[in-house]
C-alpha cells in the first residue's frame, strides 16, 4: 500500500468511483433509466460508497475512518442487492449484472482489507499526530 495523503489516493475510493461511472452508463443505456425509484436508490448507494470513504478519511482519526469504511461497505452490499432487483426486472442484462456484481465484490474486499489494516495499526490517525 502506497502512502495515502488524500482520499483520492485510496484504492477502494478509486474503485468506487469507477462503479459510479458504470452505474451512470446503465442509467443511460438500459431500461433502468425509466425506473426512477430504483435508479434513485442505485444513484444514492453507489455514491455513498465513495463518499463515505472520503468523509471517513477527512475525519482524521482511524477509529472514525473505520466506522465510515463500514458504512461504505454496507452501501456496496446495498448496491449489489439493487443490482439483483434490476436484473430480476430485466432492466439490465446478465452480463451487466455479473460485471457490476464482480466490481462490487472487488471494492468490498478492498474496503474490508483496509478496515483490517486500520484495526491492526498502531497509528491513530492524522489528527493525533504529534508535530
Amino acid at each position: 500500500m502506497g502512502k495515502i495523503e488524500r482520499f483520492e489516493d485510496i484504492e477502494s475510493w478509486k474503485l468506487a468511483r469507477i462503479i459510479c461511472q458504470q452505474i451512470e452508463v446503465l442509467f443511460k443505456e438500459t431500461p433502468l433509466k425509466k425506473n426512477f425509484a430504483l435508479r434513485d436508490q442505485m444513484e444514492r448507494s453507489s455514491g455513498s460508497i465513495m463518499d463515505n470513504i472520503a468523509e471517513g478519511f477527512g475525519r482524521g482519526g482511524n477509529r472514525e475512518f473505520h466506522n465510515f469504511l463500514s458504512y461504505s461497505k454496507g452501501s456496496v452490499t446495498e448496491l449489489k442487492s439493487q443490482l439483483y432487483r434490476a436484473w430480476d426486472k430485466n432492466l439490465i442484462s446478465n452480463a451487466q449484472f455479473k460485471e457490476l456484481s464482480f466490481e462490487c465484490d472487488k471494492v468490498e474486499n478492498k474496503i474490508g482489507a483496509f478496515m483490517y489494516y486500520l484495526r491492526n495499526s498502531d497509528l491513530k490517525g492524522i489528527k493525533f499526530k504529534k508535530e
